[in-house]
């Protein structure tokens, strides 16, 4: 799991039902909600109670493997996970695919919003709904 290798240097203590929830965000390519991931826990042999998944996932949003989707009350996993990065979360209001694309500019543009109003920003979520080019070829 490359994840897991990039960060085992930063200490990173990947349980098996950690590993499990990241590896089922990486196999999806998807948003998931906390009770779809834990149905696949369960699928998979580990316990059924919610906090086994709210658990995994709060530690690896916490080591940046994760990112929540809010708008969709959801997880995917991370695509750059060796580096930090402002990312934009693209959502297909059809099949729920989510993109990860860089957000660098809209950070700096950000920023400096702020600063002209004498705000500093501290976390950023940006996150756009769209259709995902799949969807929009199903519907031409």
């Amino acid at each position: 799991m490359a994840q897991a290798k990039l960060r085992a240097d930063a200490g990173l203590r990947l349980t098996p039902v950690r590993r499990r929830v990241l590896e089922i965000l990486l196999e999806s390519h998807r948003a998931m909600g906390a009770y779809d991931i834990l149905n696949r826990l369960v699928a998979d042999g580990y316990g059924a109670q919610p906090p086994v998944a709210y658990r995994a996932l709060d530690y690896l949003v916490a080591q940046g493997l994760v990112h929540r989707i809010r708008r969709l009350n959801a997880f995917a996993a991370c695509m750059m996970p060796d580096r930090d990065h402002t990312p934009a979360f693209l959502i297909c209001d059809d099949c729920r695919i989510v993109a990860e694309a860089p957000a660098t500019p809209a950070r700096q543009a950000l920023d400096a919003a702020a600063g002209a109003v004498g705000f500093e920003l501290g976390r950023i979520n940006l996150e756009a709904t769209g259709l995902c080019q799949n969807c929009r070829a199903a519907k031409t």
